[in-house]
């Protein structure tokens, strides 16, 4: 491998680039898989760090957990009978449910994907 070098007042300074490194495009989910990894997986997180994988295993674990938490939400809440007729008929239940549906899912998530 070639390093290739500029001129930096009285110093040369090394190119270096990361080549096909991809845009971090994680949420919340992949904000706290980078927290995780970095106060619990030193190994892993520098490792990823390292080999310029780290965004895009992020990336991943984002995408994957919004996925999973969107189809848990739909069977849990098709299991417990919430409907769109109970979102018509008594609106205030049908949110209480639903938040309790969706804390359940977030963390049935992170146990599974985030903090594994």
């Amino acid at each position: 491998m070639e390093i290739t070098y500029r001129k930096h007042e009285d110093f040369c300074v090394p190119n270096l680039l990361m080549h096909g490194s991809e845009p971090a495009a994680y949420g919340r989910f992949g904000r706290m898989r980078l927290k995780y990894l970095k106060e619990h997986r030193r190994g892993t997180y520098t490792t990823l760090k390292t080999s310029g994988q780290l965004t895009h295993h992020l990336n991943e674990i984002d995408r994957e957990a919004n996925e999973m938490l969107r189809l848990l939400i739909e069977r849990m809440a098709q299991t417990q009978g919430i409907t769109e007729q109970l979102k018509s008929k008594n609106r205030i239940a049908w949110v209480g449910a639903m938040n309790n549906i969706r804390s359940a899912a977030e963390e049935q998530v992170c146990c599974d994907l985030i903090f594994s």
